[in-house]
């Protein structure tokens, strides 16, 4: 039970900074053992903008930060059709490190400011 505790203490120490809006969402992370699941949301209206996952990549990549990468590409892909070009990065209660930064590394390199 302690470590789902601290996980939880993580995550509400890292959402209390961060809020989204309509002008600047947040880019909120999560990952399974086996996918990565990133997603703009507006915390004003608790609407979620534009979500996307590995099951929505055309290409079989090999290696889970390269697939987290390409997942970050389609959701700044995604995001600039819908006019949104700055974001608040969430990343909940995982480090940032492996699969996290390859999502924000993608984000990065397919257009999107945080």
């Amino acid at each position: 039970m302690r470590k789902l505790d601290n996980k939880i203490k993580r995550e509400i120490r890292v959402r209390s900074k961060i809020r989204g809006t309509k002008d600047r969402p947040r880019l909120s992370v999560f990952k399974s053992n086996r996918l990565v699941y990133a997603q703009l949301i507006n915390d004003d209206a608790r609407k979620t903008i534009v979500g996307v996952s590995e099951k929505h990549l055309k290409e079989k990549l090999t290696g889970k930060s390269a697939r987290a990468k390409a997942v970050g590409v389609l959701l700044a892909k995604k995001a600039i059709d819908k006019k949104i070009k700055k974001v608040v990065f969430d990343r909940g209660s995982y480090s940032y490190h492996g699969r996290i930064s390859s999502i924000a590394q993608g984000a990065r390199e397919g257009g999107l400011e945080f």
